[in-house]
């Protein structure tokens, strides 16, 4: 279940990068070349089969482009969304690739709304392609963590001892989202069930996180859709917040339903409650 929705994001993740070259005013063929030169550093079937995807033609017109917008699903991320929800872990990129291909679902409101809200796309995006392989590749990273992490935690509950090193090197071969980042994450979770705490994986991260930044904004300013690099930004930086916004969360629950607070000055031992006005 967690394998197919990490593939959800990985899939929107490719959907993605696609629009964002095709509205820097690059073809499918040209695309495709762009993507097959991130083999050499981000190989994964799913990038090989994009590829296949874009070059096929009928006649002289791009197959791809003759197929209805609507994404179809059988559940998985459906259900990893909700046991997310239930095991109270933040899986924020599975929700929003499976949130994406249910807006898709919507075609006749989307070309109602469009003729209410259009905007034109630009094609000039002010991004390398260097640029949008490192986004992409910040965002697999923050995708896989998700994923192992909701396997984790669900282990820790239930007492399942899980393999973290083990599951990835299953999934190296014969599955859908086998990649060199997986193959990279059986050594990772052989010394920690955290990757963003391995060395390696930091540099990474750090290296390509100015490029998720301008990609992204990019996209905002531009009205290109890319949900799941927004989010995996989004995540890095609320996962890495000293200190949140949700102290203020906990003072209108305490306000409106005496919900309670702890402090900070006794250690969140005690419960609190305040007469606000």
């Amino acid at each position: 279940m967690v394998h197919n929705g990490v593939e959800y994001v990985e899939m929107q993740l490719l959907a993605e990068v696609v629009t964002i070259l095709e509205a820097s005013g690059q073809n499918l063929d040209q695309i495709a070349d762009v993507l097959d030169t991130w083999k050499a550093t981000a190989d994964s079937y799913l990038l090989e089969i994009t590829i296949d995807i874009l070059r096929k033609k009928e006649g002289n017109e791009w197959l791809v482009k003759k197929i209805l917008d609507k994404a179809g699903n059988k559940g998985t991320g459906n259900w990893t969304t909700i046991a997310s929800a239930e095991l109270g872990v933040p899986s924020t990129l599975i929700a929003s690739a499976l949130f994406a291909r249910y807006t898709s679902f919507y075609k006749d409101e989307r070309i109602q709304l469009n003729n209410n809200f259009k905007t034109e796309t630009t094609s000039d995006l002010n991004l390398s392609t260097t640029e949008i392989l490192e986004a992409y590749q910040f965002a697999r990273i923050i995708n896989h963590y998700q994923g192992f992490k909701l396997i984790n935690e669900a282990s820790n509950k239930f007492s399942w001892d899980l393999n973290l090193s083990e599951i990835a090197r299953i999934w190296t071969n014969g599955c859908i989202i086998r990649s060199t980042l997986m193959e990279t994450l059986v050594e990772v979770f052989k010394e920690t069930t955290n990757i963003l705490t391995n060395p390696e994986v930091i540099t990474s991260i750090k290296k390509n996180k100015a490029s998720a930044k301008k990609v992204v904004s990019q996209c905002v300013l531009n009205d290109v859709t890319a949900s799941c690099l927004c989010e995996s930004i989004q995540f890095l930086n609320g996962i890495t917040t000293v200190n949140s916004s949700a102290n203020i969360i906990q003072a209108q629950r305490d306000y409106f339903g005496a919900h309670t607070y702890k402090r900070i000055d006794d250690d969140g031992v005690k419960s609190h409650h305040t007469n606000w006005n």
